[in-house]
């Protein structure tokens, strides 16, 4: 079973920082240059300065990183709460429907350890270098942003009770509200500890940071090393929204054809224009959707293809259809109209569109043993980077 802890969290002064909105930031892989650059302009005091320093830097960014979160700590900018924690967390939004939801977990201490005990992996990583994260952590001594975990334990929403004024609130760019708030009365803290620890936690996001805090740990076994900050949510459809991570092919060999090509996999009829309608008859036809220049295909998995993809999952159907084919790349793209996007202006030969993954998915494929291929599930809205920073300490 996993480990689960409350932790001195450092958060920002507000007799220093007025308004968090300023100074908290997206998770570092959602972060654009330009995004990174936007923030850093929002306030000297940006996040975004510690969990994404910028290549022009150059190899000391990360050393840099660190003697600013040192000055930030003993200017008052950051300060320590005077108790362990574990800190509510709730995101309020909007979804496409425009209905009201929220997402409401607790952010505390995961015990990291080896995959497939008390923690359970649910898809594969892409072979993204892991030296960069790895040189944050080590240089700066501190967790900037939480992974995000899933408990099947029932209950631990309903132990999570937000006060009428929670202590720290960002809005985002979204218009999605993050408020945080801490939780240190023993009984709270150790019903939550029963409800987490009772259950494998799933990793919903941050397979890259939890692998990396894990191989920090057993190379340096630093103090505070042997876990990591996680925002872990109940596993349930009211709490969570995932959304589909769409694949754009580049490369493939001039005038091939894709449709001809996928046609052995799937089968293949024209669909309606490229607008919010083709998501819906993806979900009518139980399709994919495959999109070249000027054209938008329904892709309805033939048996074979079904019987060949280790999941009922569209991404790994798709993984077998697409090792059929000539050598290509495959991009992965969030929103399908950024996907369609692309390829009306030639920056890829073509976009398949994919439905997400349900939650009961998700759970059934962790406590398989068997991970889904990279970049299955976008789960949203993604917690602020910011809102709370826990030290490595001893």
């Amino acid at each position: 079973m996993p480990i689960f802890e409350p932790f001195i969290g450092l958060r920002y002064s507000p007799s220093h920082v007025r308004s968090l909105d300023d100074v908290v930031c997206p998770p570092y892989d959602v972060i654009s240059e330009a995004e990174r650059q936007a923030f850093e302009a929002k306030s000297p005091y940006n996040v975004v300065r510690l969990e994404l320093p910028p290549e022009s830097d150059g190899p000391g960014r990360y050393e840099r990183a660190a003697l600013l979160l040192d000055s930030w700590r003993d200017g008052g900018i950051l300060r320590r709460d005077p108790a362990p924690a574990f800190y509510g967390y709730r995101m309020s939004f909007r979804d496409p429907a425009g209905r009201p939801r929220q997402t409401l977990g607790v952010i505390g201490a995961l015990g990291v350890e080896e995959p497939g005990g008390g923690v359970l992996p649910h898809e594969e990583t892409t072979p993204k270098a892991k030296t960069d994260r790895l040189e944050l952590l080590s240089a700066t001594q501190a967790n900037l942003s939480p992974i995000w975990g899933l408990s099947p334990a029932g209950g631990l929403s309903a132990a999570l009770v937000a006060p009428p004024h929670p202590a720290c609130r960002a809005l985002d760019e979204q218009g999605v509200a993050h408020e945080l708030w801490p939780i240190t009365a023993a009984q709270p803290i150790a019903d939550i500890r029963s409800l987490v620890e009772s259950e494998p936690v799933l990793i919903a996001d941050g397979h890259h940071r939890y692998e990396t805090a894990l191989h920090y740990h057993r190379s340096s076994a630093a103090p505070g090393s042997e876990a990591v900050m996680a925002l872990v949510v109940e596993l349930s459809e009211e709490q969570l929204t995932v959304q589909a991570i769409h694949r754009l092919l580049v490369g493939l060999p001039r005038g091939f054809d894709l449709v001809g090509g996928l046609a052995e996999w799937f089968d293949l009829t024209p669909a309606g224009p490229v607008d919010r309608g083709l998501l819906a008859e993806m979900e009518e036809a139980g399709a994919l959707a495959v999109l070249t220049e000027g054209q938008a295909w329904l892709a309805r998995p033939r048996a074979k293809l079904a019987e060949a993809a280790p999941h009922d999952l569209d991404s790994s159907r798709l993984d077998v259809a697409l090792a059929s084919l000539p050598a290509h790349q495959v991009v992965y793209q969030h929103g399908w109209d950024d996907a369609a996007a692309a390829v009306a202006a030639g920056l890829a030969d073509a976009a398949v569109l994919v439905r997400p993954a349900s939650v009961a998915q998700i759970a059934a494929v962790a406590r398989g043993g068997v991970r889904m291929p990279p970049k299955t599930t976008f789960f949203w809205p993604k917690p602020r980077t910011g809102m709370v920073i826990r030290e490595l300490l001893g």
